[in-house]
């Protein structure tokens, strides 16, 4: 056969023909006397590989060396699982965000099928490989799995399932057959096949990449096989496939794609999309699934896939689940919305990853923050719980929040559980920012209104707070008549608010236009008061807590506590509020995002003896003086890991050793202990008060 032009302009003719050969299998191709000798060397493949014409680019010159300089390389070096990797990084950045697709590493498929299934079989051959019949019986059993990936993408989470089974296979095979002295009928031992493996993808092209995706996975498979013992062993022509359902999950019934009580283990990464940016056909989605579920709403896409899963499920309860997913799904609403059902129904969580960072191969890769959660209604086993490390950790149960404690759920809360001082939202202007200034442009306001000056107040919100940065608001709603008219700019922005507010959408809106000078929200201590911002970064082991002055405003970024003291600030601070937050709190990207109902009025607060209570007080006053000593710097300053000060940290480790000892708790409590001490006090709080 004489090499393709050059030019490259008879390559695509030729890759056609080719592949036509490949899908011909020896009858056919005896009939076609002109087939040169050639391609009559390339083997009928079948699978339906080639089966079908795909429309092929027009080759020039360069095309055609690059992939003659890809023929050079050794593909057996590659995973097939990088094609999701490929696929993602020619996606359209916002289709990408709009199918919440994102493609998993190797590293992080690993973290999800080793505990859910891949660290038991691999224990079992231990204890069975010196024992020929529990040999026999475990290589049965692995050939009889079946796996079922739901949003599948282009497989790469049932190619690396298929590859370590596999590995588990040669094993056994190595020890059945360590003293034969031939090796007979490869193609018999072998009797692990992609058929095992099913898969639901809503696009189309992904779905042909996983099917080919599987078939290169058991080619290299076969090849491992034959290295280790020595004898060429491939199985073509291809016969039987991995089952892969070009479809929506979600709108499937997955029992008929396979029968649930043949499956195993359910697997997978579900699209992300959040409950606030799904679109309207995701909303549909997710309201059918979970039809008269209150405040479904709220969830986000990915919890479609738990819920079908548990359904699967409760028709085989010996059916094993594991998915990645958002972090939001074990945090703030959520984590009630959609695990208190699920535990009533008599799942439990047999293992989870706590927040870890995305990683994959794709380049534009996701930039989220997830949590991989293993459930089942499977009694028994260990439970264990790995940090972003992937560290594991022995649990006894495993909560909504992922963590070592009864398996409750925090639900929204209009009062505080305990006996503590009500915290409210800061003031809501419904302005549009015409109330607002900045130090320069108040400068200049006044130069031209000097009789507005005692209607300025400090604003502050999370920002301001935090970083020691100065807005004010010009607040007229106590402003007499009389003074109004006198200040002609005043009246100006006022009417400009009223315009505002009557060209708004919202009906609510245009009423406050009754009351230009009023603020939607208004919320303004008589004295000192406490503030917590609504958001603060990650990074940070203690929340910027602090007190301002009665004479700054706070906007609706911060909660209030107006009758908040010393002792509640010191309990607000310390680690063990912390702890309660980073557990309880949603998240907005991977910032913590304070919450009153769930967080502050849920908080099981300690009940301390008078000393006690005298010694938090006067320690709490210690983190204040030691925030003191660094005047010129931000709260953002002193709580950043990296600045924080020795006198301020000391200052806040003796004052969680206080609020530690006011629990009964020992003083050497980590994080994760404490939390699990707090939601058993919140579950005593929460049981006598019902």
């Amino acid at each position: 056969m004489e090499n393709s032009r050059p030019d490259g302009g008879d390559l695509a003719e030729r890759l056609e023909r080719l592949f036509q050969v490949l899908d011909q299998g020896e009858e056919k191709r005896a009939k076609q006397k002109l087939l040169s000798p050639t391609l009559r060397q390339f083997r009928y493949i079948n699978g339906a590989l080639f089966s079908g014409a795909l429309p092929l680019a027009a080759f020039d010159a360069k095309m055609r060396a690059i992939l003659l300089d890809c023929c050079d390389f050794d593909w057996n070096k590659i995973s097939p699982a990088i094609f999701g990797a490929m696929f993602q990084g020619v996606m359209d950045k916002a289709q990408r965000r709009e199918l919440g697709a994102h493609y998993t590493s190797e590293e992080n498929i690993l973290k999800l099928i080793n505990p859910l299934f891949m660290d038991a079989l691999w224990q079992e051959f231990e204890n069975a490989k010196n024992t020929p019949a529990r040999l026999d019986k475990l290589h049965e059993r692995i050939a009889g799995l079946k796996f079922l990936d739901p949003a599948c993408g282009c497989g790469n989470f049932l190619i690396i399932a298929y590859r370590e089974l596999r590995r588990l296979e040669l094993a056994i095979l190595k020890m059945k057959i360590a003293s034969a002295q031939k090796i007979m009928g490869l193609d018999s031992l072998v009797r692990v096949r992609v058929s095992q493996f099913f898969g639901i993808e809503k696009e189309d092209f992904p779905c042909q990449i996983a099917r080919v995706g599987l078939w290169l996975m058991d080619h290299l498979m076969n090849l491992e096989v034959a290295a280790q013992f020595g004898e060429y062993f491939a199985r073509l022509p291809l016969k039987d496939g991995a089952h892969i359902l070009n479809a929506n999950a979600l709108t499937q019934d997955w029992n008929r794609l396979v029968p649930v009580g043949e499956l195993a283990f359910i697997l997978g990464n579900p699209p992300f999309s959040g409950a606030r940016v799904m679109g309207r056909e995701q909303k549909e989605d997710l309201l059918n699934i979970f039809q008269g579920a209150q405040n479904a709403g709220n969830l986000d896409y990915v919890c479609c896939w738990f819920r079908k899963a548990a359904d699967m499920m409760n028709q085989n309860p010996g059916v094993k689940t594991a998915l990645v997913a958002t972090n939001s799904i074990c945090q703030g609403e959520q984590a009630a919305l959609l695990w208190q059902p699920l535990f009533a129904e008599g799942f439990e969580i047999d293992f989870a990853y706590r927040t870890f960072k995305w990683s994959n191969e794709a380049r534009g890769k996701a930039a989220v923050h997830c949590v991989i959660v293993g459930f089942s209604k499977v009694a028994g086993g260990e439970r264990k719980i790995f940090d972003e490390q992937g560290e594991p950790s022995q649990a006894t149960q495993i909560n909504a929040y992922l963590v070592d404690a009864p398996p409750i759920s925090i639900s929204s809360r209009q009062k505080p559980l305990c006996p503590a001082p009500e915290i409210g939202i800061g003031n809501k202007p419904i302005d549009g920012g015409h109330y607002l200034f900045t130090p320069e442009e108040k400068d200049e306001f006044l130069a031209l209104e000097p009789l507005a000056a005692k209607y300025f107040r400090p604003w502050l919100g999370a920002e301001e707070f935090i970083n020691n940065k100065q807005r004010f608001c010009l607040w007229l709603g106590d402003c007499q008549p009389e003074e109004l008219k006198e200040m002609p700019l005043c009246l100006e922005r006022v009417a400009q608010v009223k315009h505002y507010r009557l060209a708004s959408k919202s009906e609510p809106t245009r009423k406050l236009a009754e009351t230009p000078r009023r603020f939607h929200v208004e919320n303004m201590p008589d004295k000192e008061y406490i503030v917590i911002p609504k958001v603060s970064s990650e990074k940070r082991q203690y929340i910027p807590v602090g007190f301002i002055s009665r004479t700054a405003l706070s906007s609706d970024l911060l909660f209030l506590i107006p009758k908040g003291t010393l002792f509640h600030f010191g309990i607000l601070t310390s680690s063990a509020h912390n702890a309660w937050m980073r557990a309880v709190a949603g998240r907005l990207k991977s910032d913590y995002r304070y919450s009153k109902d769930l967080v502050y009025n849920n908080f099981p607060w300690p009940k301390p003896s008078e000393a006690q209570r005298a010694n938090i007080v006067k320690l709490a006053q210690g983190v204040l003086d030691a925030r003191a000593l660094y005047k010129g710097a931000s709260l953002a300053d002193l709580y950043d890991p990296l600045t924080m000060p020795d006198e301020l940290f000391k200052a806040h480790q003796r004052l969680d050793a206080a609020v530690l000892a006011a629990y009964g708790f020992a003083k050497n409590l980590d994080e994760a202990g404490i939390v699990a001490k707090l939601f058993e006090l919140y579950a005593r709080l929460a049981g006598a008060e019902s």
